[in-house]
């Protein structure tokens, strides 16, 4: 394809070893895709709580100030020391920004693989996707139906597969059911729709009666409000029910982690048919994913020693689970692009727009329901 630009608008994040962060655009070259390369027009790219983890990392956005910078939106906040001890390794190196996103492929290189792809609409993985074209390697590409909306396009992967993930890592570890929080979030609702398909006995928590009624509306069978007077107790009969020993949680920080390890514990006790005074012997798990309360996780270890508590990836667990399950998980993805995995955004807004003070302040206040998605 010709008559390309011949920059590519892309937004970058810096922070400055004065204890600065600085957030702006810059016109680079247009790439020429390598031959096993393709170039991605995007037209579509969600903001997800991992892209913000890396666009804003440690800094105090409430110092945030805008400004300009050849004609194009500058944001600068200050970073705390604790901040810029986090991100030490990244002092000077202005990182390009975005997991994953949708486009048209309008170049490729001399590889079959490559030239496949050539016009095909395909979502994408690989970062550096918050600008207007990006190339990468044809294997980073998943290819969709013809027709499908770049909206559609857009979410393909961090959320479907991490959803799919949660419930391959139950069967492989030898779990029944499963316990998810922040559960009304839009991976959270693929989550509800997974296991009601695949059979999974499935307890959600959420943190609002409204939360409870979306996930109600969508067929959720155990849903637990962390805001309830009763919520222990209610957690503990869902997980009697269930027999959940496998939680995700994206909240992270407090207690609520501490509070699921608790009520697996005392579910478990009851099974029981004789007494130990080192807990129960059924073995509960508990993966932190997400870090929706930065502050620290608080166990009050009332849960006897059989327990874990780890973090979780995606990444990993993918190069883990090896390329026939990949396979397999993509295209269940694509199978049920517009069902199981359709993704819900509360605003559409534009590359530069995504650098406005008020949209920021929207965007990363990270409120389950609202999902930002940008269309270059």
């Amino acid at each position: 394809m010709t008559d390309l630009p011949d920059t590519n608008l892309t937004m970058l994040t810096l922070v400055k070893p004065e204890g600065e962060l600085e957030v702006s655009f810059e016109r680079r070259p247009m790439p020429e895709p390598a031959a096993h390369e393709v170039l991605v027009k995007i037209l579509a790219t969600p903001i997800n709580p991992s892209d913000l983890g890396l666009l804003f990392g440690g800094a105090d956005m409430s110092t945030a100030r805008a400004s300009t910078r050849d004609g194009l939106p500058l944001i600068t906040a200050d970073i705390p020391p604790a901040g810029m001890r986090a991100m030490t390794g990244r002092v000077g190196d202005a990182l390009a920004i975005g997991n994953e996103g949708c486009g048209v492929v309008v170049k490729a290189g001399a590889a079959p693989e490559a030239q496949a792809l050539l016009g095909k609409t395909v979502a994408l993985i690989g970062g550096e996707i918050y600008a207007e074209y990006r190339c990468l390697p044809a294997m980073m590409c998943m290819v969709l139906p013809d027709g499908t909306e770049p909206a559609d396009g857009a979410s393909c992967f961090v959320n479907p597969l991490t959803s799919l993930a949660f419930t391959e890592t139950m069967k492989a570890e030898g779990h029944s059911a499963l316990v998810h929080t922040a559960a009304a979030s839009n991976l959270g609702q693929m989550l509800v729709k997974i296991c009601a398909k695949d059979g999974i006995p499935l307890v959600n928590i959420v943190r609002s009666d409204a939360q409870v009624e979306i996930l109600k509306g969508i067929g959720a069978t155990h849903i637990v409000n962390s805001g309830a007077d009763d919520f222990v107790e209610q957690l503990t009969a869902a997980l009697v029910e269930t027999g959940a020993t496998l939680g995700f949680d994206a909240i992270g920080g407090g207690k609520l982690a501490g509070q699921i390890l608790s009520a697996m514990e005392v579910a478990a006790v009851k099974r029981m048919t004789t007494y130990s005074r080192y807990g129960s012997d059924t073995f509960k798990q508990v993966y932190i994913y997400g870090a929706l309360d930065l502050g620290p996780t608080v166990l009050n270890r009332s849960f006897g020693l059989t327990w874990s508590l780890s973090g979780f990836l995606l990444t990993p667990f993918l190069q883990k689970a090896g390329m026939e399950t990949n396979m397999r998980l993509r295209k269940r993805v694509v199978d049920e692009l517009t069902t199981t995995f359709k993704s819900h955004y509360s605003h559409e807004i534009s590359l530069v727009e995504a650098l406005n003070l008020d949209v920021i302040a929207g965007y990363n206040a990270k409120r389950t329901g609202e999902k930002y998605l940008i269309r270059p």
